[in-house]
Parts: structure tokens; C-alpha cells; sequence
């Protein structure tokens, strides 16, 4: 089915597109038809106005004088270049004037406007086929055998009963309306050929780019987390989905080498505390044990127990914060209050240890985050300095600062042990169960700078380890709070 998948895109795409097109082209359709009686409509209510204004000169040239004077300016109009049509007929149908040789049988029987267009011809015409002595003489209700030309007119019967036909040919117009059909129809067929370019070619590198995708996903869902999605650099839809989908798989590829690495961390640096713990069990139960040595044996069960849950409390909230979920709230934080708090719980154990311990703090510093994970991160970090400074050099001290740098607060926590000269070293400092040569003898687990990077991530924070110069510098970047 997987081979399959592409053949049915192209499919699915061919019948959209077929679907689109045979729509583009019952709309072009029906367009035309709606342009061009439109058009014609038009036309025909500018002739019928046309019509309509000759009739009205007429009815003033025959109430001035009668039937004489309305012949002479029927017979007049009727001479003129490009006239409309005139007949004057008497009662029984015969035409006595005008520019109208024949006409189509029925016209002159009904009174206003003709139904339909009708056929006629001029004077001149029929000449090549009736005398005009019979044209004259044929009745109204004779067929024409020879269609002329079709005009529109308004047929009127004067007080002693005789006939007033105006009309207009509709040549013109049909031709107008012919060539408007005409244009209109060129101009849907280019746009039409046009679109079938456009869905050949931009349809074709859809579906190739498609192809492209499906080969790529296949591959991934093999098991290839490396893969990606193809890019094209156009900066289209496609390439802007194949980024997003690429910045998740690599989001993907991120969490499960930490997984693996948890796993194998988890059964390498696990194994000597629960080999310990079986080790004390065994101890106890062998030989003769008084009272006393069986209380410390399990103290000592309960204190290795107690730094196991803690590894794997430390383990589920770095996987938790990695993700990007945390089931706590984030608040507004003033960090000088956190410092605070902090460097008073370290100050006894600095103290004892014998550790110089000052705080610098620049007045309220508000950002957005969660109080707890960032007052865990900073003991971790003060912790890490303390340990590892004590013992190290004749005054060991450690100072934490809390400043303002532009758009960015800077926690800093700095000591004058020995530090990390190498840079490599100080890169791998931050992950997980790493711990270097030099702090093997000190207990602990390797997660808590592992812990601390965690939360400033979740906090869209840094966390960067620079030299001191002597020691080692602790910096805890956050983004300044808009509020502040």
C-alpha cells in the first residue's frame, strides 16, 4: 500500500483539477450567454427608444396637417442615408409610401409592438425578382421567397384607418452583439488554455514535490530519524510545511538520543548505588550481627534509597522540562527575593565547609517563570561551587551576582577552585551523568548543572559555564519581563 500512495495522490489531484476545470468552463458558458443576451437586450431597448422618437415626430407632423403633410415627411425621412424603416399603408394593407418594398405576411395586422423580429426589404432590392408594378400591386399576405433583412417595429392605426409602420433594421445590432459573442468567447478560450497551462505545469511540480514528500516519510517511518523532508528554497506552502515538519523531526530526533542516552547512563551509573544497597543487604544478613549493626546497615540502605529517588525525581524533571511541559504555573518572579532565599539556606553549609559566601544583588529583578525550578537550578549551580571549591585552594569563596545587561538578567555564580580549563570539558559538564575526573570523589549523581540547563531552556534562558580565572563562572542568562 505504501508504493501505491503517490498514484493515489496523483489521483485524487487529477480529479480536483478535472472538477475545477469543467467548472471554470460551465461558468465561461454561462457568462457568454449572459454577456451576450445582455447585451442584445441593451441594444434592443436603445433601437425600441430610437423608434419611439421618430413615432412621436410623426404624430406632431400629422397634427399639424393631416395625412398630406405626414406623407411628405414620411417620404422625406425615408430618403435620407442610413433611415429607419417607413411604411404608410391603407386599410386593406396596401403600401403607399415609405422605403418598405415587402414585408412579412401578418405584420401590419397587429396593432403596437412586433412579437418578433420580422423580415422585409427596401426599395431596390427585389428588383431581380418582381417588377415593381407587382410588388405594388402584391398583397400583404404574399410570402416573401428570399428573406432580406429582419428589423423591430411599431405598427399604428391612424383615425381614417390606414397603417403608420416605423421600424429599425437590426443589422447592426446583431453584428454588435455577434462580435461582443464573439470577443467573449476568444477571451474565456485564452483564459481557458491558460488555465490548462497553469494546472499542467504548477500541478505537475505539486504533485513531483508530493512524490518527493511521501519517498522522504517512508524513509523516516523506516526507522531513518535522520531523514528530512525535502527543500526546494522557493519559500512556498510546500517548503514552509517541509521546515516545520523538519525543526519537529529534529525536535523528535533531539528527545530520543536523550532518551537512549538516559537509558544507557541509567544502567551504567546505576548499577554501583543498587550494587551497593544489594552489597549491604548481603553484608547484613551474613555472620552475627548485633542490633547496632544492623541500624546503621539500614541507614545506610535508607541513605542510598533516598539518593536514588532523588536521581530519578532529577531524571523525570529534566525529561519533563526538555519536552517542553511542566505541570507548574509561571508567575512573575522577583530573583533578588530567590537569591535571597538561596544564599541564606547555603550560608551555614558555606560556613562549615569553610568557603568565603557573598551575595550582590542589584534591587528587585521581576521575570516570568517558576519559582521553585529557578530556585532549584541556582542551588544546584551554588551547591556544584561550593562542593568543588572547598579544599581545593587556601581561601576557597564563592560569589553570586544579579545584574541587569541590556534586555537581558544575568545570574552569575563564580568560585576560585579549579574550575574546567578545558572548553570541551565544559560543554559535557551539562549533561547528563557526566562527571568529570577531577569531581569523582565528590558524591553526587551528575544531573544538577544537567538540571539547571533544563530550566533556564524552559525559560528561554541560557546557561553557559566560562572560565574564572581562577574557578569557574556560572552564568544564568533570562530574558528580561516587558513588565519590568
Amino acid at each position: 500500500m505504501a508504493f501505491r500512495l503517490p498514484a493515489i495522490m496523483k489521483t485524487t489531484a487529477a480529479r480536483l483539477s478535472a472538477l475545477y476545470l469543467l467548472l471554470f468552463a460551465l461558468c465561461a458558458v454561462l457568462l457568454v450567454f449572459y454577456m451576450t443576451s445582455l447585451s442584445a437586450r441593451m441594444l434592443l431597448a436603445q433601437t425600441q427608444e430610437t423608434i419611439n422618437e421618430e413615432v412621436q415626430g410623426l404624430a406632431r407632423a400629422y397634427q399639424r396637417g393631416g395625412i398630406p403633410v405626414l406623407v411628405r415627411v414620411v417620404e422625406q425621412r425615408s430618403r435620407q442615408p442610413g433611415a429607419n424603416l417607413y411604411l404608410l399603408a391603407d386599410p386593406n394593407g396596401q403600401i403607399l409610401s415609405g422605403n418598405v418594398e415587402s414585408i412579412q405576411p401578418g405584420v401590419l395586422q397587429r396593432e403596437g409592438w412586433t412579437e418578433l423580429p420580422f423580415s422585409y426589404e427596401r426599395y431596390g432590392e427585389a428588383a431581380g425578382r418582381r417588377q415593381p408594378s407587382a410588388a405594388a400591386a402584391a398583397p400583404e399576405t404574399e410570402t416573401l421567397t428570399e428573406v432580406g433583412h429582419n428589423a423591430i417595429a411599431v405598427v399604428l392605426r391612424l383615425p381614417n384607418q390606414m397603417i403608420l409602420m416605423v421600424g429599425r433594421d437590426l443589422g447592426e445590432p446583431e453584428r454588435f452583439r455577434s462580435v461582443i459573442q464573439r470577443s467573449l468567447m476568444l477571451a474565456l478560450g485564452m483564459m481557458g488554455f491558460g488555465g490548462l497551462l497553469i494546472w499542467y505545469f504548477v500541478g505537475r511540480r505539486a504533485l513531483k514535490h508530493i512524490d518527493s514528500v511521501s519517498v522522504a516519510s517512508r524513509r523516516i517511518m523506516a526507522g531513518d530519524l535522520s531523514g528530512r523532508l525535502p527543500v526546494t528554497g522557493a519559500g512556498d506552502e510546500f517548503d514552509r510545511l517541509s521546515e516545520n515538519l523538519n525543526t519537529m523531526l529534529a525536535r523528535i530526533a533531539h528527545l530520543n538520543d536523550g532518551l537512549k542516552q538516559v537509558s544507557d547512563n541509567i544502567a551504567h551509573d546505576l548499577k554501583t548505588p543498587l550494587t551497593r544497597l544489594r552489597n549491604r543487604a548481603e553484608a547484613a544478613l551474613s555472620g552475627k550481627k548485633t542490633s547496632a549493626d544492623y541500624r546503621e546497615a539500614l541507614e545506610g540502605t535508607i541513605a542510598e534509597s533516598d539518593q536514588l529517588i532523588r536521581t530519578f525525581n532529577a531524571i523525570l524533571m529534566i525529561s519533563r522540562l526538555e519536552a517542553g511541559y511542566s505541570a507548574e504555573s509561571l508567575d512573575k518572579v522577583d530573583l533578588a527575593a530567590v537569591v535571597h532565599d538561596v544564599v541564606e539556606l547555603y550560608e551555614p553549609v558555606a560556613e562549615e565547609l569553610g568557603v568565603g559566601f557573598e551575595a550582590t544583588v542589584a534591587g528587585p529583578v521581576v521575570v516570568n517563570g517558576n519559582r521553585e525550578l529557578i530556585a532549584q537550578a541556582l542551588s544546584n549551580v551554588i551547591d556544584n561551587a561550593i562542593k568543588y571549591s572547598a579544599g581545593s585552594v587556601e581561601k576557597p569563596h564563592v560569589g553570586v551576582t544579579l545584574n541587569r545587561d541590556g534586555d537581558e538578567i544575568r545570574l552569575q555564580v563564580a568560585d576560585n577552585g579549579l574550575g574546567i580549563p578545558d572548553e570541551g570539558d565544559r560543554a559535557r559538564a551539562t549533561e547528563r551523568f557526566v562527571r568529570l575526573e577531577k569531581s569523582r570523589s565528590q558524591p553526587g549523581s551528575g544531573l544538577g548543572l544537567s538540571l539547571a540547563k533544563a530550566v533556564m531552556t524552559y525559560h528561554n534562558g541560557r546557561l553557559d559555564l566560562l572560565p574564572g580565572n581562577p574557578g569557574l563562572s556560572v552564568l544564568m542568562g533570562f530574558p528580561g519581563s516587558k513588565d519590568d
